[in-house]
């Protein structure tokens, strides 16, 4: 596989390298030895990097270990994996990868092949999660684990629908009805997130998916020029209309605090442990009450992997296997973690006490994943700025979409 030409940083991080030199424990084959082994784990910090330390004490213990466990911000930690990766000998063991970046480690030989080390899947992971770990997506070898769940939500404050005299929506064609309806009433009946490039792509996504549009076509054909993709962003258009274009910040705000009715969001965004700051559901999957249902939700999760260039690959897999295990997520969910495992998911003292768990699990089962493109940052920003274009500086629909597919043919062809 070919390695990643990251040059002009590479400098900088050398620095970095040299920091975490004295971290490294010996080589595998000096695990016989009295010497702990040492293996360095790069996490999104945060909630991620505080589970793997709560739960790495009985790994440590029973495997003669040490865990160094360094948090990242998303950014950073891409940019630290990557820039490891070109090194004969890597500083991290094993990483986290947001799942979109899957394409691009796989492709770059940044990751460890699981299968090629003898890994058997495990079917207890939801299927479309673990579908995210292989390269090629969900048919071929698995480079990565499941680590932490997470998928894309509707969510709605109950009382702003409810003195509307609405319930929850079932259809887009709902959602824009009590949309004006609330509108009517002096609040924002839907919130956009429609910034340029990541957040009003996955803003609008959904709203593609449900009318059976996409990105691409299963030959990698740009479609988002499609008769279904401009009914989509018709009715992204409409909801705007019936409501306000926030960031996320403000997108949790006005729907908690009832100025607005319907927003879609991630689970972290509105809800901690058990407390909700509104109420949820799974992403509606079709255009109307009569129409095919479609998968709507963007699957989200963070995977974990071992470095291609890991000097301890056996203890990394087993760390791994551990992390990634039903007694382990069972473990830390009251830590923060969260489960891509059925068992788990579907444990009735769990879901008792994190009932959201259940929305989780129906909205990954009822998910779609980005296009497994390791260009898909740059396909994103392209077609978010057309996105922007058409909501938030009038271009038109036709004019915009046509813009955004030469943009994206662009970025392909390169």
């Amino acid at each position: 596989m070919k390695r990643m030409k990251i040059v002009a940083v590479l400098a900088v991080f050398a620095v970095g390298i040299a920091c975490f030199s004295g971290c490294k424990g010996k080589n595998e084959s000096s695990s016989a030895s009295s010497e702990k082994i040492v293996l360095t784990v790069a996490a999104r910090g945060g909630t991620h990097a505080d589970v793997i330390e709560a739960v790495k004490g009985d790994f440590e213990q029973k495997n003669n270990c040490t865990v160094n466990v360094l948090g990242f911000s998303a950014d950073d930690l891409k940019q630290h994996a990557a820039l490891d990766s070109i090194n004969a000998k890597g500083v991290y063991d094993l990483v986290m990868i947001d799942d979109p970046v899957m394409p691009e480690f796989t492709e770059n030989g940044v990751l460890q092949n699981l299968t090629a080390m003898g890994y058997k899947d495990d079917t207890d992971f939801v299927e479309k999660s673990l579908a995210l770990g292989k390269s090629p997506y969900a048919t071929g070898d698995t480079y990565a684990l499941p680590f932490t769940g997470n998928v894309q939500l509707f969510f709605y404050n109950d009382s702003v629908l409810k003195d509307a005299g609405m319930q929850l929506p079932s259809s887009w064609e709902d959602v824009l009805k009590i949309a004006k309806k609330i509108k009517s009433a002096g609040k924002a009946g839907y919130v956009i997130r429609g910034q340029q490039g990541n957040p009003i792509v996955s803003d609008f996504l959904p709203v593609l998916w449900a009318y059976g549009g996409d990105v691409f076509d299963e030959n990698w054909n740009v479609v988002v020029d499609s008769p279904e993709a401009k009914k989509a962003l018709k009715m992204y258009c409409d909801l705007f209309a019936a409501g306000a274009n926030y960031e996320k910040n403000d997108i949790v705000a006005s729907v908690a605090n009832g100025n607005a009715g319907m927003a879609l969001g991630w689970p972290s965004w509105f809800i901690s442990s058990s407390n909700a700051q509104a109420a949820y559901a799974a992403i509606p999957d079709r255009v109307s009450s009569s129409s095919e249902k479609h998968a709507t939700g963007m699957i989200g999760n963070w995977m974990m992997g071992i470095t291609a260039n890991s000097t301890h690959k056996e203890t990394a897999l087993k760390l791994l296997t551990y992390l990634t295990s039903a007694e382990v997520q069972k473990a830390a969910v009251d830590k923060g973690g969260v489960p891509t495992r059925t068992s788990v998911f579907t444990d009735s003292a769990i879901t008792a006490k994190y009932p959201y768990f259940s929305v989780i699990y129906e909205g990954t089962n009822n998910s779609v994943v980005r296009p497994r493109t390791p260009k898909w940052s740059s396909v994103e920003n392209a077609f978010g700025i057309e996105l922007s274009n058409v909501v938030s500086a009038g271009k038109s629909i036709d004019d915009g979409l046509a813009a955004a597919k030469k943009a994206i043919e662009e970025v392909m062809a390169k």
